[in-house]
């Protein structure tokens, strides 16, 4: 009996030792269970957070090209009203560049209507011509400034002699010498008049 006794306390502490070893492999085997799982559920949260963070990348990517795109929209426009403007302009210019060099047809032809004359027909003929060249210059937007008894606008009128006229009012105009001329609001030649003050 007491060899039964010494040989189960030895197969008892080795039963334990085996038993201890196999409770302790379970824990790890659960420790890593538990930390598997837990780097599972981590593994979706970081996936959404680089997910987040990635999408407000794209956010902030697609409002940089949104801006862009505006600048170039509003600059293009900018451009666009800029050539426009200055294409106008051009017309303007060579428009009266051109009128300009007929006015002293016109001039003559005013002089030539000022003029005495018996021959009916010549006159006539210079009348036909002075009203044709007022018709085109009025088609292409020319309109003539500078009458008697208009108030003087040195932006329009060039003073070349001023007279004293109890009639006639402080910087009335007094004669007219020369036509001035305008392409809208543009003056192709200031009127030469003479005013009173």
């Amino acid at each position: 009996m007491s060899k039964k006794t010494n040989s189960n306390p030895a197969s008892e502490e080795k039963a334990q030792a085996a038993s201890a070893a196999e409770q302790t492999e379970e824990a790890a085997q659960q420790t890593e269970a538990e930390a598997a799982k837990q780097s599972e559920e981590k593994k979706p949260e970081e996936a959404k957070q680089q997910e987040a963070s990635e999408f407000e990348k794209a956010q902030q990517a697609l409002a940089q090209e949104h801006d862009s795109y505006l600048r170039l929209a509003a600059e293009y426009d900018n451009y666009r009203k800029r050539s426009q403007k200055e294409k106008d302009d051009l017309y303007t210019v060579i428009k009266a560049e051109t009128v300009g060099k007929f006015l002293p047809v016109y001039d003559n032809l005013e002089r030539a209507l000022a003029q005495e004359t018996a021959d009916e027909a010549y006159k006539k003929g210079v009348e036909m011509t002075m009203n044709q060249l007022v018709k085109v210059m009025e088609g292409l937007g020319v309109t003539s400034f500078g009458e008697i008894g208009e108030a003087f606008d040195p932006a329009r009128h060039n003073a070349v002699m001023h007279v004293e006229e109890e009639g006639l009012g402080d910087n009335v105009i007094a004669e007219v010498f020369q036509k001035g001329f305008l392409v809208g609001e543009k003056v192709i030649r200031f009127a030469m008049v003479k005013v009173a003050n």
